[in-house]
């Protein structure tokens, strides 16, 4: 593994480069080491074990490294991990451009511990210096890495010095995996599968569903009402329990794509609705509001509980059943179904960077197949004449359309009800020349600075069951 000439003239000064060897290896802790070292541990547990991110940055039962420092340092563990992960295949472009010859395919600490230094470098407010320094400590504490320190301090300080020559070569490189790029350009074309990439830089907004009068409430929050009916916050509007109304159960945060599944029922007055797969609860809240007597179902009691609490807030009632799906037969069939099903849930990227880099094409697959059988069955829970809205949060076809491409194909006694474009302005490009919701994240263009665009990719189906 060779790092490639600097013919630069700062590479000529020798008094630049700090020896990587003068850090001493039994040192007590530098100040900010334990924070570079924590976000290493889980950037790597994220990409080699692909777990959740949310579950390794939980403040109770979280990782130990990182319930172990105090907030401010958990802050900042938290933006290092955001920002590697929405900028992942670009930093490692940008280590490989200085490498003659790539790491070796055992060096996957050694590569973790240049992706927490480099995202400083290029993408985070740190000072240089204090990113490579931190570094360097972290390879010469590694058996692993200790005879690549000195690789460290020089990939790090050059890309410090070529930043924005860096930024530059880098910048058309999609910020999605591959494999998953590929998918996209497939389904959508090139030209929007790489707008959907973009999408990852730009930080996912705060809607809330108000129970009522959403004008109102934009204007005491000081949001927008999107097209949606729901109400996005301007950034920086402060912590949600300290806001106006939250207290008192006037709203609920809710992505403005995710509340449009259970808007297209309409008015559910003295209807009985099942919200199958419910928690945590938001779309269980939109229905009751809609005037629907609900049942709400999920596998998980902790979730249900969970559901509970919120529905408590918000001063509103429903049914809660915890119970396999598959296998859920209720004493009479309902009025209408909202199924939104488990998924990959690549269409909240924004919010959730990990997900990319911990699902794959075969999760993608298999959890399609899920899907079906889930929709094959609620359709047997459903009255006749009775309406079902099937959706996910996924971006990939295969879980949406291709979905209910199968089921409409072999039950004739389901139909599509086609989605009016007209009903949704601003929106009409979501809805697909079939009359299905299909939600991008670079979709909804604010078009004011200083409030945020974009919203999460969504699907979303109007069936109805004829006999």
């Amino acid at each position: 593994m060779v790092l490639k000439p600097d013919r630069s003239k700062a590479s000529s000064d020798k008094k630049r480069e700090k020896p990587a060897g003068e850090l001493r290896r039994h040192q007590p802790d530098r100040p900010g080491f334990a924070v570079r070292a924590a976000a290493t541990k889980i950037l790597g547990a994220v990409l080699e074990r692909r777990l959740p991110l949310d579950g390794a940055l939980d403040n109770e039962h979280g990782n130990p490294v990182y319930k172990a420092l105090s907030e401010s340092d958990r802050a900042l563990v938290r933006a290092i991990l955001h920002a590697s992960l929405r900028n992942l295949p670009r930093i490692e472009a940008a280590i490989d451009l200085l490498l003659e010859t790539p790491l070796p395919d055992g060096a996957r600490s050694l590569r973790h511990v240049l992706i927490v230094g480099a995202v400083q470098v290029l993408y985070l407010d740190v000072p240089d210096h204090s990113a490579v320094d931190l570094a360097v400590e972290q390879a010469n504490r590694d058996p692993r890495n200790r005879r690549f320190a000195k690789l460290v301090n020089a990939v790090l300080r050059r890309l410090g010095r070529e930043k924005e020559e860096t930024l530059e070569k880098i910048s058309d490189v999609p910020l999605v995996p591959k494999w998953f790029f590929d998918r996209l350009i497939a389904a959508y074309g090139a030209e929007k599968a790489f707008a959907i990439s973009q999408s990852q830089l730009q930080p996912a907004a705060i809607d809330l569903t108000t129970k009522s009068n959403a004008d109102e409430w934009a204007q005491r929050l000081s949001g927008v009402v999107l097209p949606t009916g729901s109400v996005r916050l301007r950034p920086f509007a402060g912590a949600i329990p300290s806001l106006d109304g939250f207290a008192e159960g006037h709203w609920w945060v809710q992505d403005a794509a995710a509340s449009i599944p259970a808007r297209l029922f309409g008015d559910l007055t003295g209807k009985r609705v099942a919200d199958l797969c419910a928690a945590p609860g938001g779309k269980t809240a939109q229905l009751v509001m809609a005037g629907a007597s609900v049942t709400a179902i999920d596998l998980s009691e902790n979730r249900l509980r969970r559901l509970r609490s919120n529905l408590e807030r918000l001063h509103l009632q429903a049914e809660t059943i915890a119970t396999d799906l598959t296998t859920f037969l209720p004493d009479e069939p309902f009025d209408a179904i909202l199924l939104d099903a488990p998924c990959s849930s690549t269409g909240t990227t924004r919010r959730h960077p990990d997900v990319l880099w911990t699902k794959d094409a075969d999760d993608i697959k298999r959890l399609a197949m899920l899907q079906e059988r889930l929709l094959r069955h609620a359709v047997s829970l459903l009255k006749v004449g009775g309406t079902i809205v099937f959706s996910n949060c996924s971006l990939d076809p295969e879980e949406g359309e291709a979905v209910v491409a199968r089921v409409l194909a072999d039950m004739p006694n389901l139909e599509r009800v086609a989605i009016d474009p007209t009903a949704w302005p601003a929106l009409e490009d979501a809805i697909t020349p079939l009359g299905e919701f299909r939600t991008l994240p670079s979709m909804l263009d604010m078009k004011q600075p200083d409030v945020t665009s974009g919203l999460d990719g969504f699907y979303a189906a109007v069936l109805r069951r004829l006999a």
